[in-house]
């Protein structure tokens, strides 16, 4: 059969378009596609291609696109191939999105949205009953927390740069501590 960037192509995207849960539903598809219908590659080159794309980063069927096509047509293959596996999951994504934005807008699912919120906002709260019962057990660790609490709501300060804060604080008063131990046992 030929080998047209447009056969490549339309082959990937009929793959692409029966694809459902993920690269290890790819071998099937390929198998019967490339191999049984088109001959464009044997069983064991496409093992072989399959190997690679799940040994390297990225989506393993396209990977496995990407080999195939650059087997049949090199970089124009490659790229025909890539097209055509991930244009069916993005179109999906767009139509997807579009029906969700409506959904979003039904005052049912707003209601939902919001109940989820309440709840999310309770289990906040209990968590952070538990780590204040466990973190803030005297006047020192209150007073780090309201600074670090007035810098991240006042200051805007990055989160990451607070945290690395109070753990320096804590090894330090930590350290002071030991410091006033040892002096106080001699």
């Amino acid at each position: 059969m030929e080998k047209t960037l447009y056969q490549i192509f339309k082959t990937f995207f009929k793959v692409g378009i029966l694809l459902l849960g993920g690269g290890y539903v790819i071998l099937p598809l390929l198998q019967a596609e490339l191999v049984e219908k088109r001959n464009w590659i044997d069983d064991n080159e496409l093992c072989e291609y399959y190997a690679l794309g799940q040994s390297v980063p990225g989506i393993i069927a396209t990977n496995t696109a990407i080999f195939v096509g650059y087997k049949l047509k090199k970089t124009a293959g490659a790229i025909a191939a890539t097209i055509g596996i991930t244009l069916p999951a993005f179109i999906s994504i767009i139509i997807i999105a579009k029906v969700i934005q409506e959904i979003i807008q039904l005052e049912f699912v707003q209601s939902i949205f919001w109940g989820v919120g309440i709840g999310v906002l309770i289990l906040i709260f209990l968590a952070i009953k538990e780590m204040w019962k466990k973190s803030i057990v005297d006047k020192f660790t209150c007073a780090i927390f309201f600074l670090v609490f007035t810098l991240s709501a006042c200051f805007k300060a990055p989160p990451a740069a607070l945290i690395i804060l109070s753990i320096f604080i804590g090894i330090w008063i930590e350290y002071q501590k030991k410091i006033e131990h040892g002096e106080n046992e001699e």
